[in-house]
């Protein structure tokens, strides 16, 4: 699927900033399940530097920095990326196998997934995550059926309000309020296994705004999104990974662009930085996500046009 993502993110300061540096996380990644065919960042007003370079976790990030008094920041990210379903998971073993063959033992091999167990800034290990997930992790139950069902739990006990929680909400708290948003719903899921001693990770991207006939509107889309991410690890080898979106109870498919993966939120904020001035501040995002025309032929261009599906 060739899909065109836009992503603009305005801020308006009182007073004026007039100094800033910025960390933005914008460009989708570009890997086997979907391939970056182009990519354009334009802010506005125009940084006096600008360059990118690749996090621990392998994202594209991008550093600019103003140094002209500014009442408005304006930053558009026009990407077009063509999307593949990703392939069935192999037969998983147990969780409990999963859970031990991430354990610390002397002269074992070293799986870099192994960090992905360990708590986060905005994901905690806790009881009350430990007594959520139990019900879906039966002993012997295999690790992806385990975690398809907590997945399908959360959905199901929680209730999307986005004006329930704001970005700085305790995954613990969400989980008592049972509301949120998708990044609540990913890090409340992302503590459940982890307080299972598994290793899952935080996805943000998005999703195609507008499904195909007949398809019912997923819950996220017009904004960036966010989901999980469980290791599932090969019977000798190295292992995969294996999308879930607890928001939508399913695993994600050609209609999602992956943006960037970390621990949590705090690693994949899609913009962060310090300023100077600006006391005060409003923020607006506009994300649209549609299918795209074959790009123009080499030679002619970044080009493309876009098609809104009804």
């Amino acid at each position: 699927m060739l899909l065109r993502v836009i992503h603009e993110t305005a801020y308006e300061y009182a007073p004026p900033v007039k100094t800033a540096q910025h960390m933005a996380h914008l460009k989708p990644a570009d890997n086997k399940r979907q391939q970056l065919l182009s990519h354009r960042l334009t802010v506005t007003p125009e940084p006096v530097q600008h360059s990118e370079s690749t996090d621990v976790y392998g994202n594209t990030r991008a550093f600019f920095s103003l140094d002209s008094t500014h009442e408005e920041l304006v930053v558009v990210a026009d990407s077009l990326v063509s999307t593949s379903a990703p392939p069935s998971p192999a037969p998983d073993l147990t969780w409990e196998d999963v859970r031990e063959r991430m354990r610390y033992h002397r002269d074992a091999a070293y799986d870099p997934a192994a960090e992905f167990v360990f708590a986060s800034p905005y994901v905690p290990r806790h009881d009350d995550f430990l007594a959520y997930a139990r019900p879906s992790f039966e002993p012997g139950r295999p690790l992806l059926e385990a975690a398809t069902d907590l997945m399908g739990r959360i959905h199901g006990d929680f209730a999307y309000e986005s004006e329930a929680t704001d970005v700085s909400t305790p995954a613990l708290e969400a989980l008592q309020l049972r509301k949120g948003v998708c990044q609540d719903f990913a890090h409340v899921m992302l503590a459940c296994l982890r307080s299972l001693g598994l290793p899952a990770r935080y996805v943000s991207g998005y999703l195609l705004t507008s499904p195909a006939p007949g398809q019912p509107r997923l819950v996220g889309s017009d904004a960036s999104h966010a989901w999980v991410s469980v290791y599932l690890p090969g019977e000798t080898g190295a292992g995969s990974w294996c999308d879930l979106d607890p928001t939508n109870n399913r695993p994600p498919g050609e209609d999602y662009v992956t943006l960037a993966t970390g621990r949590d939120y705090s690693d994949v904020s899609p913009i962060r930085g310090v300023i100077h001035g600006g006391a005060h501040h409003t923020l607006h995002v506009a994300v649209t996500v549609g299918r795209a025309e074959a790009p123009a032929p080499a030679g002619s261009g970044d080009s493309y046009n876009l098609r809104h599906t009804p």
